[in-house]
């Protein structure tokens, strides 16, 4: 079964994955990956750090010649801002310079207290180091892993911005996204698969500049070509949609999960449930409607995999709130580092990520095999036997 493991720190020398249970024969196409990491550093509202930072893979190990080879793949990603924290972030003992960016002021909304007091840390920077959203570069080189894998079996995974603050993609907007606009969406600062809202999400965004501010929002991400089966009904731990939700929620900044949509219009059953219907030319099973996200009892019935994430504003604030320092106890306006103004584009690359992963090793869980051509081959057998049921 696929699963990755993720180092490094923010300012560290590089971020370093492990991805373990990939299958053998998978072409790896490596500037589709560093396309995947460049989408991540983009967005109106991104920090100075996107503009010093240009972020590769470095395979290591578990790829030859273009292909998997079935053992673990370790890769790196470089952080070129390394050079100005040597000091600060040298594994060597009392290096010189070493105390310069000391933290003791931990920053509201942000993990530097409750990590300095799980850890019994002096020094809030081993905590922010850690839980910064840098560590999502890795998540995104493991996920264009996966995008490649799923590309493969015919899926493909994509997102779009629903919303900047109070700037909303409109309920018919909504319903006209497909991948047929992923061209529009990737030409968009904002992501957004309405050109029309590009301008009016920009000014919400140089709103909250002006006012030393940050702005949320919601991304949705989805999923084309996925066969009904992923997941499971009968153990809690295995239904699709709680693994999606999870994958989601351990984003930074995400407050919040949407497998499906209609519950905002807050709709009576007979209005949100997907009809069943039946293709007799294409012999299948089908629904008009996809108000459940393409999951129903844990299970993925064949339809768009719909998931949202919701993106609280992020807690580093130009005009910084009250907290208290960790040494004195006095209180102090927060410790401002080098931060973004809005992440909801980037964060939705970040989900298309996660759910690649986790449909990755859903595919791996119902198909099996060591072999991209073992999957392809069960996954051929089972849809060729859906149209006998």
């Amino acid at each position: 079964m696929l699963r990755f493991f993720t180092s490094g720190e923010s300012h560290g020398q590089a971020l370093v994955s492990i991805i373990e249970g990939f299958p053998a024969n998978v072409s790896v196409d490596i500037s589709f990956i560093n396309t995947e990491l460049k989408r991540r550093m983009g967005g109106y509202g991104r920090g100075a750090r996107m503009k010093i930072e240009s972020d590769q893979i470095e395979i290591l190990a578990g790829v030859r010649h273009g292909y998997t080879l079935g053992s673990p793949i370790a890769f790196l990603i470089r952080n070129r801002d390394w050079v100005n924290w040597v000091g600060t972030m040298s594994p060597e003992p009392n290096p010189e310079g070493a105390k310069k960016r000391r933290v003791t002021r931990p920053r509201p909304g942000h993990a530097d207290l409750v990590g300095a007091l799980k850890y019994q840390f002096q020094d809030m920077r081993n905590v922010l180091e850690r839980s910064s959203a840098r560590e999502t570069t890795s998540r995104v080189g493991v996920g264009g892993f996966a995008k490649l894998l799923l590309k493969e079996l015919g899926i493909v995974v994509y997102s779009h911005i629903i919303s900047i603050k109070d700037v909303h993609l409109s309920d018919q907007g909504l319903e006209e996204v497909s991948s047929d606009l992923i061209p529009q969406i990737e030409s968009s600062e904002m992501r957004c698969a309405d050109p029309s809202l590009d301008e009016t999400m920009k000014k919400a965004v140089d709103q909250a500049i002006e006012k030393g501010e940050t702005v949320g929002g919601t991304f949705e991400v989805r999923a084309t070509g996925v066969p009904p089966g992923l997941g499971s009904y009968v153990h809690w731990d295995r239904k699709l949609d709680g693994q999606l939700a999870r994958a989601i929620m351990s984003i930074n900044a995400i407050k919040g999960v949407e497998v499906g949509s209609g519950l905002e219009s807050d709709p009576y059953g007979s209005q949100y449930h997907d009809e069943i219907f039946y293709d007799e030319k294409g012999r299948r099973f089908y629904r008009k409607t996809n108000h459940a996200g393409g999951i129903e009892g844990g299970t993925s019935n064949g339809e768009e995999i719909i998931v949202r994430g919701i993106v609280k504003p992020i807690p580093t604030l130009r005009q910084p709130l009250m907290s208290v320092d960790f040494e004195s106890k006095e209180p102090f306006k927060a410790q401002y580092e080098r931060s973004d103004t809005c992440i909801v584009p980037a964060a939705g690359v970040i989900g298309e990520a996660m759910v690649s992963i986790v449909l990755a090793q859903a595919v791996q869980e119902k198909f099996g095999g060591d072999t991209l051509q073992e999957i392809q081959t069960n996954l051929k057998n089972y849809r060729s036997a859906l149209k006998e049921v």
